[in-house]
Parts: structure tokens; sequence; C-alpha cells
């Protein structure tokens, strides 16, 4: 509320429209609860990929959330992405009623360059919202960045899978706690596939089953399929 305020009196601007006012305007949030998650598979599909499921396309005023939000530390944000993540993974969860959500780190130079963990940022309020719907939801940062990956854009499918190879690992602590467990990974955006691809292979090599994927918004390079 009171970040809303600071907004309508210091001029702020809609970081989905664009349209004067509080940071994210009745409209755009209203769309961020009006979609409906589906099974987004990249075409080619990496080898090693869980079922992956979206929340909605990463197009339009949606995109613009999830830049704002990572790019531009447009904290507020965080709760509403969280709820729209939570939708894509009660849809990937079916009628399950726990789950374990992993969320796919970031290298620790980009999270001191933009001076904060976007994804894990939006994780924890999707794990909030999850509790509140009375799904026994927790947090597990069980993976960390080991490889030194190039920047991923503009790279080929095969050379992203290329670029992945050996890029996460997995924290030793969280081996026994997984074992048997549901667990679900969880990033931001989905394109070809390769990241989420990389970190199943990462806890799947520890003996840890991944039940599949939940992200906020998949590109256009996916086959859509009901969930």
């Amino acid at each position: 509320m009171f970040g809303g305020f600071v907004d309508l009196v210091l001029g702020g601007r809609c970081a989905g429209c664009e349209r004067p006012g509080v940071t994210l305007c009745g409209g755009c949030r209203r769309l961020l609860t009006g979609t409906t998650p589906f099974r987004a598979w990249p075409d080619p599909r990496p080898p090693g990929l869980p079922p992956p499921t979206a929340a909605a396309p990463y197009a339009g005023e949606l995109r613009r959330l999830i830049v704002a939000h990572k790019e531009n530390a447009r904290y507020t944000l965080a709760g509403p992405l969280g709820r729209l993540l939570a939708e894509a993974v009660r849809a990937a969860l079916g009628e399950r009623r726990a789950v374990w959500v992993c969320p796919v780190p970031s290298p620790r130079a980009t999270v001191r360059r933009r001076g904060h963990d976007p994804l894990r940022r939006i994780t924890k309020a999707a794990v909030r919202s999850l509790c509140r719907q009375g799904i026994d939801a927790r947090t597990a940062p069980a993976l960390r960045v080991v490889g030194r990956p190039d920047d991923q854009a503009g790279l080929s499918a095969e050379r992203r899978t290329a670029n992945l190879d050996g890029a996460f690992g997995l924290r030793s602590r969280w081996a026994e706690t997984l074992i048997d467990q549901p667990v679900l990974l969880v990033d931001d955006v989905i394109t070809t596939g390769s990241t989420l691809s990389e970190a199943c292979r990462a806890l799947e090599s520890a003996g840890i089953q991944v039940l599949g994927c939940a992200v906020l918004a998949a590109t256009a390079r996916h086959r859509a399929s009901g969930s």
C-alpha cells in the first residue's frame, strides 16, 4: 500500500503498461490473475527435461514486468509474480499437496550486478502463496553455480546446452533431505529448456527425482499443450 502511494505521489508508472501511477496498475494485476497455465515443451526438446509448465507466454506486459523486477529492481513486483508462479506450480503438481520448490540459481556476479536475486525473491513469494492455499510448499535452494557459463543470449539450442554442461552442482546438505521427496524446479522464463535440463541433471545425479518444472513464462519457441 505504502509503495503504491509513493509511486502515485512521485509520478511512478506501471511496470507493465507504463500507465502513470502505481508500479502495477489494475489492468496488469488482472492480467496476472487471469492466466491459464499450460505445458510448454521447447522445440527441439533437450534431453532429460522434466515436463515444463508455464503460467503464460513471455510477451507484452508480462515480459515487461519480469524484466522490470529482474533488471530494474522493482521489488514490489515479487509478490504478484510469485503468486503467478504459484499457479504454474499448482498446475504442475496436479493432485499433489506437498512440494519442495527448487529455484535455478544465478551466478554470484549476476546477483551482485543486479543487487538482488530475482528468482529467489519470487520463489519465496510463490511458496507463501502456495501455503495460503493449503499446499505444504517449502523452498529448497539446493543448487549452486559451479561452472562459468557464457551469456546465453543469442546462442542456439545446441550451443546453450553445451554452454551449460556441468554448470550446476548440488549443495551437499540437501542431498538426504530431497531424496524420495516431491521436487519441482522453478525459473522465470523457459526458452530452449537447456538451463532447466542441466539443473535437473545436477539433482538427479544425486538421486533426487524431479517431478517437473514451473516457470512464469515461455518464449515463442515452444509447443503449447493443455496441462
